[in-house]
């Protein structure tokens, strides 16, 4: 059987430097092949290579591109406009983005059946929409067909890309990281989806730096670092017999056995009494109960929606319950470290003038100030160089730290994270995760970690609650909840995060 897909010699620079050097690859009818990596890996580029989408000031060259029997290695933008949709479909990361805000859902997915020639007469369009809708297993789809992409959650925005992205048939459909901000349940049945797809004869790209999703998903995979693909071959192989020591490392930041800790009684140092909080007539948190053990660690688990954000502003004193208590035994200092440092960071001021705030709020004199920013950065790994820059002129990673910092600034004995590494790729994060178990050692600090990613709670909690829309459904610790989930929602989040080795 002729590949459906065949690359290669790709080489992508900009200004001269190399960014994609070499990348070659071929996807047959019905197989799904995966390109992981980190940020600045270049398999996006890669990805939208394939469909004539790199940027303007890039200099691309390929030895030879066909997709679906067409020669695209040469094809201006005249003709890739006849062949994206029709040949060759994508699925972007950010279905909100994607999608066109001012369209109806049922308008967007019929956009490329008209725009081909595919389809004609309302009556037929509206038809295979509905059929479109249905082969994404989007429900209610008659009340979705009429709403707009804002109306729709995650994962309904993300099965209308996909049928917006099928609509013509493809015979190749290109998914760029298209499961990254969704919860583990919807990220399962998307990459189910992909699958089902791939089975019915469609030759699949997938990228993604997630190797759980990679396994469930792909046949194939090749592993990219700085440009070059490093690795690659069956899934199996490469992720049960890594050969490379980079694929090694990714691999292992992906997949932690679930912290085991003392049994030993700790005495706790907040006590929350059937807390509950509502928005309006919607509730947020339901007759929540728990306690917090000193020097311990917390994991909040839950889908989006699911109250634990809600639940850990209750934490900080951010929001108030409407009912019940929280209540700290003795006076505690408590911090928050934001999900997106980006947007908790003042832009106009540098790292090190926001340092210094948090130190002048905690009373430190100003003579002492500069010093306790060097040594505070020095803490989380960071150079003390970098407290001259700008938040934006850091890392993801490094601004993570740098927050981290920040909470530090105020000698707090209690640290309340809202989703730290969510946005960070694997080697990072395990950073990150392996800087907060040091700091809880060597500080002695109580942590409470929110998450949706159980691999990372599992990794640092010693004990978890697990909630589902506003309750918590389960309780205990860490690993008596991973090895003997009782709630069949816990089950379920378990199954749906995968594993990464055979």
């Amino acid at each position: 059987m002729s590949a459906a897909l065949e690359l290669q010699g790709l080489r992508i620079a900009f200004d001269g430097a190399s960014v994609v050097d070499g990348v070659s690859l071929t996807v047959a009818p019905g197989e799904c092949v995966a390109i992981v990596g980190e940020s600045g890996a270049g398999k996006s580029l890669t990805a939208r290579a394939l469909l004539g989408l790199t940027p303007t000031d890039a200099d691309v060259h390929v030895d030879r591109l066909v997709i679906d029997g067409t020669d695209a290695a040469a094809l201006g933008e005249r003709e890739w406009r006849k062949l994206r949709g029709a040949r060759i479909g994508l699925v972007s990361q950010d279905a909100l983005v994607s999608l066109d805000p001012l369209q109806r859902i049922g308008a967007e997915i019929a956009e490329p059946l008209r725009l081909h020639g595919i389809v004609h007469g309302r009556t037929a369009l509206a038809e295979r929409v509905r059929s479109l809708l249905a082969r994404v297993w989007m429900p209610d789809a008659e009340r979705r067909i009429r709403q707009y992409p804002h109306e729709l959650s995650g994962g309904q925005r993300q099965r209308a890309l996909i049928a917006s992205a099928i609509a013509a048939d493809p015979a190749v459909l290109v998914a760029d990281e298209p499961t990254t901000a969704l919860d583990a349940t919807v990220q399962a049945r998307v990459l189910d989806l992909l699958r089902e797809i791939a089975d019915t004869g469609t030759a699949v790209v997938f990228i993604s730096h997630d190797f759980a999703a990679v396994r469930r998903l792909a046949d194939r995979v090749l592993v990219m670092r700085r440009g070059e693909v490093v690795e690659s071959g069956p899934v199996a192989d490469v992720l049960g017999r890594p050969q490379h020591e980079y694929t090694r490392q990714l691999i292992a930041a992906t997949m932690h056995e679930p912290r085991v800790s003392s049994s030993a009684a700790s005495a706790p140092v907040l006590a929350v009494v059937e807390a509950s909080k509502s928005f309006g007539e919607v509730p947020a948190v339901v007759a929540a109960s728990f306690s917090v053990a000193e020097g311990r660690t917390l994991g909040v688990v839950g889908e989006s929606g699911s109250g634990k954000t809600t639940l850990a502003r209750m934490i900080v004193g951010v929001e108030q319950p409407d009912e019940g208590t929280l209540r700290w035994i003795g006076d505690r200092r408590v911090q928050l470290v934001h999900q997106n440092p980006l947007g908790a960071f003042d832009p106009r001021w540098t790292v090190g003038r926001s340092l210094r705030e948090a130190l002048e709020a905690g009373g430190v004199p100003r003579a002492r100030r500069a010093a306790r920013v060097a040594a505070l950065l020095a803490e989380v790994d960071l150079d003390p160089a970098l407290a001259d820059r700008r938040p934006a002129a850091l890392s993801g990673g490094q601004r993570q730290r740098a927050a981290i910092a920040r909470a530090l600034a105020a000698e707090p004995e209690v640290l309340v994270l809202d989703e730290p590494v969510s946005a960070l790729d694997p080697s990072v994060r395990e950073r990150i995760l392996g800087l907060l178990t040091r700091l809880q050692q060597e500080r002695g600090l109580t942590m409470i970690l929110v998450s949706h990613d159980l691999d990372v709670v599992g990794a640092v909690a010693d004990d978890i609650i697990v909630m589902q829309d506003g309750r918590i459904v389960e309780q205990g610790a860490t690993g008596d909840v991973f090895s003997a989930p009782q709630h069949p929602f816990t089950r379920e989040l378990l199954d749906a995060s995968g594993t990464v080795t055979p």
